[in-house]
């Protein structure tokens, strides 16, 4: 087991940051830990890698206590933080020697050229690191974490803050390293743990409310809807009064809506009806599920 947490437990006052949690990562595993903003990502990462005490419960990795024994555990640790804390006066190079040295890495001339080409920083390997655009500095961050070869990589919000292309290529360097690490990969955006992970954690207001796979999680929490954007603007009665299954009714923006019912296929064509009748333009009328970001909101809304 390369992660294991067991009824996990840090109060700050009167607030439970992370309440009795415990969940287990495998070696190979990219897993996603998702939350919204204040959900106990980051205090629970901050514990797995020794920089908090837990108040209660048990963080292991690779089999060690991180507790008991913290300088073995951050040897099989690499941590990209949140806020990803570097040297702008340093070169790429120059840094990610400095943090060899830190870890006393053997050959760390070869090692360095190493993490800089995993990480694609190569074109930008000869500048100051305060001269690099906020993608390359995620990069330098990742090399850094990968200075020691660790066996587990824990990165806290690694696209923070970065555009869509640079969102794109930091997905793709940690899709790579899964391949042969371990990854716990935090984000409140759901679209990117769906873009490199299979497995998913949830937690909200410090307590764990989901943990399968993103197809189970999905499955198990949506049901088949129906989507029907109108040229028209409409008043939500009016589609209430149309269909006599309807079971739910949310208004996308103000010419889509999202529809449940007890009966799909009757549904669809009591709209069509309705369209008709009221002389109204459906633009588009289609089923499936709900996404997965609306399965997110969905329980994460109320805590």
């Amino acid at each position: 087991m390369s992660i294991s947490v067991q009824s996990l437990l840090k109060v700050y006052g009167d607030q439970k940051a992370v309440n009795n949690i415990s969940f287990s990562v495998q070696k190979g595993e990219i897993v996603g830990f998702l939350g919204p903003n204040g959900a106990g990502k980051s205090t629970t990462m901050k514990i797995l890698t020794g920089y908090l005490s837990p108040d209660g419960g048990k963080a292991e990795v690779c089999g060690t206590d991180v507790q008991a024994d913290p300088g073995t555990t951050k040897a099989k640790i690499g941590y990209l933080p949140e806020s990803n804390p570097l040297y702008y006066d340093m070169y790429v190079r120059e840094y990610l020697h400095f943090m060899a040295d830190v870890h006393r890495v053997g050959d760390k001339n070869k090692r360095v050229e190493e993490v800089i080409a995993q990480v694609g920083l190569t074109p930008e390997s000869n500048k100051k690191i305060g001269q690099l655009s906020k993608g390359y500095k995620q990069r330098v961050g990742l090399a850094a974490a990968l200075i020691h070869d660790p066996e587990v990589l824990i990165l806290d919000e690694p696209t923070t803050g970065l555009d869509p292309n640079q969102i794109v290529e930091i997905r793709e360097v940690i899709r790579s390293l899964g391949k042969n690490k371990t990854v716990l990969f935090s984000s409140h955006i759901l679209q990117e743990v769906e873009a490199v992970c299979n497995r998913v954690i949830i937690i909200n207001k410090g307590t764990l409310i989901a943990d399968s796979s993103l197809s189970d999680l999905q499955s198990a929490n949506s049901n088949p809807v129906i989507r029907v954007q109108f040229r028209e603007t409409l008043e939500p009665g009016r589609i209430e009064n149309a269909i006599s299954s309807l079971t739910g009714l949310q208004r996308i923006n103000a010419h889509e809506w999202e529809i449940s019912a007890s009966d799909l296929n009757e549904a669809k064509k009591q709209l069509l009806e309705f369209s008709v009748k009221e002389n109204l333009n459906i633009v588009s009328l289609q089923s499936g599920e709900k996404s997965l970001e609306e399965v997110f909101r969905s329980l994460t809304a109320n805590g």
